[in-house]
């Protein structure tokens, strides 16, 4: 009989320690907003929630290389904007020097004002980024990741921008310098030629780079819905339903107290009550 007692009072003791405990683990997840607090909770969740903790983060990856890359490509724009206006400059000098009211000296001032611009065009395909890298590299594009399909590069290399036709763009520019400088006609109008085709050429580079940021556009858009999409489903499988898990602690909490209770009334019988 007092074996049977012992037996019961152990059998309810194990029992109420088991609803203290999901008593507690209740109470965590509503301090903790979350419903899994170890894998063991649901290993199924767990894992599911792994795998989006991981999507989640190649995503912040790539948003980060689109914020870069529109960086990039805002600044190779400004870059070739100025270019633009050297080029426009210089083929403005070059068509006043083709004229016969241009004596030597003139010719001479002109000439020295395009090798200056050449210059400046040279430090212009040196430009670097944020991180004192080449914004435009020097031998091939840099091509980036944007997402798990998709590279590709987002500012051209300086030999796509700043050369035509075999010749870099400050080439030309000397040239042109050296034409004007000599009087030499026929060479003159070659290099209107040149500025020409480079002008146009600029113009092409910059309608590229808007092609890139309206790509980069699309895809920090999409990144940015998919994270949402990502945020929501994980909130689904992870967050605690508040309303849910108070319900529950509160009815835990009623059937504990309710069984210390009636075992406290218990255990305050004596032996002899009990074998009576």
């Amino acid at each position: 009989m007092i074996n049977a007692v012992g037996n019961r009072m152990t059998r309810e003791i194990a029992r109420q320690s088991k609803l203290a405990d999901q008593l507690e683990r209740v109470q965590v997840q509503i301090s903790s907003g979350k419903r899994l607090q170890r894998a063991s909770d649901d290993a199924v969740a767990s894992q599911r929630i792994a795998t989006i903790g991981k999507a989640q983060a190649s995503s912040t990856t790539w948003a980060a290389n689109v914020r870069t890359a529109q960086a990039h490509v805002a600044q190779a724009d400004v870059a070739l904007a100025s270019v633009s206006n050297l080029l426009v400059r210089a083929r403005e000098l070059a068509l006043s020097a083709a004229s016969d009211t241009m004596n030597a000296s003139d010719r001479a001032t002109v000439a020295a004002e395009l090798v200056t611009i050449a210059e400046e065009i040279e430090n212009f395909a040196a430009t670097r980024d944020s991180n004192g890298e080449p914004l435009f590299a020097a031998a091939n594009a840099k091509v980036v990741r944007f997402d798990a399909d998709v590279t590709f590069a987002p500012v051209p290399s300086a030999s796509e921008v700043f050369v035509v036709g075999g010749n870099s763009l400050s080439v030309g520019l000397l040239d042109a310098a050296a034409a004007i400088a000599s009087g030499d006609r026929a060479a003159m109008d070659a290099s209107l030629g040149t500025l020409g085709d480079a002008i146009s050429h600029i113009a092409d580079q910059r309608a590229g780079m808007g092609l890139s940021a309206g790509r980069l556009e699309r895809i920090g858009d999409s990144l940015a819905l998919r994270d949402i999409a990502l945020a929501d489903e994980r909130a689904a499988v992870e967050d605690v339903d508040l309303s849910v898990a108070i319900a529950q602690l509160n009815a835990q909490n009623l059937t504990l107290e309710a069984a210390q209770a009636a075992f406290a009334r218990i255990n305050r019988q004596t032996l002899f009550d009990i074998l009576g």
